[in-house]
């Protein structure tokens, strides 16, 4: 199980000793002992020392190795950053201008509610007609949730988070957006985004790496945007799991609470209260690394009719939480290989998985052998090479630049300017 040796396993075994991971800045330069120290978000004070590491599992015989590493990014690594004599200035970069003041996305009135109607919160209206004659764009629907900036782009869009509580799993944890230039544009006022759900490896909790700017998403999507490659995202980023301890695999797991439920149905019911969205699964897919990858194309293969595709970086193939023990009917039912046999023999509707795998990390053999077991009939699947690349999220935002972002912008629909 792949698990810090220094936390407690649920069923009470022992954890093999692991070896560290050595920490590498965005230009994969390895930093030696005491000149990286990562620290979490929303997190007072220094990490305790047991985990001033994060730690790579031992290969299990006769099992392909599941890589889960954290990765660490905050403030502490822009710090660090400043120290090594790069010129980096954050504050010339007007990174941290606005944290903690309250953001509006958007500025679509609310749906008309019908002469004589009440609106009940939470419930969907009847929107009117889209301008852009696109029956599919679906306005938000509210009530609207309460955003604190986090951090500012360069090109002043915002990162902002928020307290979601669940409706449907029960479990009531944060969730960071981002919205493109293009989302406050009038000319786009009536038009729908695409949403991209992106999901963290690691603990997954208290925060999702991928809100961090120094990774460069939020950066890769406007550049793709203005370059023609890619889709003006809205980008929603959930916590993964309940807890910094354990990993529950994106799923329902008896007994535990429904991080499955809370990903593929609290999300994206956010998703639409807030966000100018579409009813189809066309404008809807996932992103993730390490465990969020097996998080992200597990969903779309267990809810095709919701979702339509993944980007599935440093990707895991099967289940593996310690806490489906005693569950072996339930685990089967979300294992990606289950999933993928019977969309096959249902065929369909299409699903499209792209993997991407760094060439200096391992894990290709798995993913090479699932797409050639299942990259048929209505599954669709590509594996994307990043050379020199490692098991971190710069190289994976690096793999989307190259051509991953272009691949799912092609299989999604994006917004349309009203004319005239």
């Amino acid at each position: 199980m792949h698990q810090d040796p220094q936390r407690p396993r649920p069923d009470g075994q022992s954890h093999q000793p692991y070896q560290p991971y050595q920490p590498y800045t965005p230009d994969g330069q390895y930093q030696p002992d005491g000149q990286y120290q990562p620290d979490q978000p929303d997190r007072p004070g220094a990490l305790p020392a047991h985990e001033q590491q994060a730690y790579v599992p031992p290969h299990i015989p006769g099992r392909p190795r599941r890589p889960r590493r954290v990765l660490w990014i905050s403030a502490a690594v822009a710090f660090a950053l400043l120290l090594g004599g790069g010129g980096f200035a954050a504050w010339k970069l007007d990174w941290f201008s606005g944290n903690g003041s309250e953001v509006s996305f958007g500025k679509t009135p609310p749906p008309a509610v019908a002469e004589g109607g009440t609106k009940t919160p939470g419930q969907v209206p009847a929107s009117p007609p889209a301008p852009t004659g696109d029956p599919d764009v679906q306005l938000e629907t509210g009530p609207r949730a309460e955003f604190k900036q986090t951090a500012k782009l360069d090109d002043g869009t915002v990162i902002a988070k928020t307290r979601l509580a669940g409706a449907k799993s029960g479990f009531t944890g944060d969730v960071w957006v981002w919205t493109p230039k293009e989302y406050n544009d009038p000319k786009y006022a009536r038009s729908g985004f695409p949403v991209l759900i992106a999901l963290p490896g690691g603990n997954g909790f208290p925060s999702n790496y991928w809100s961090d700017r120094s990774l460069g998403l939020q950066k890769a999507i406007s550049e793709g945007v203005q370059a023609g490659t890619s889709l003006p995202f809205v980008l929603v980023m959930p916590v993964l799991n309940p807890d910094a301890k354990y990993y529950y695999d994106g799923s329902d797991i008896p007994g535990q609470p429904k991080m499955g439920t809370w990903i593929a149905e609290d999300v994206p019911d956010f998703a639409r209260a807030n966000f100018r969205t579409y009813r189809s699964r066309d404008g809807w897919a996932f992103m993730g690394s390490s465990s969020g990858a097996f998080v992200g194309m597990k969903q779309v293969l267990q809810h095709p009719d919701r979702f339509k595709a993944v980007i599935a970086s440093g990707g895991e193939i099967v289940p593996d939480s310690p806490f489906w023990k005693g569950h072996q009917t339930e685990m089967d039912a979300n294992n990606p290989e289950n999933l993928a046999q019977k969309l096959i023999d249902a065929n369909g509707p299409e699903v499209y998985i792209n993997f991407q795998i760094g060439t200096k990390e391992s894990g290709k053999q798995r993913m090479t052998q699932f797409q050639q077991k299942y990259a048929r009939g209505p599954v669709r699947m590509t594996i994307r090479d990043i050379q020199n690349g490692e098991h971190n999220g710069w190289h994976y935002v690096r793999g989307m630049k190259e051509g991953s972002l272009e691949w799912i912008s092609k299989v999604l629909k994006g917004p349309k300017p009203e004319t005239g």
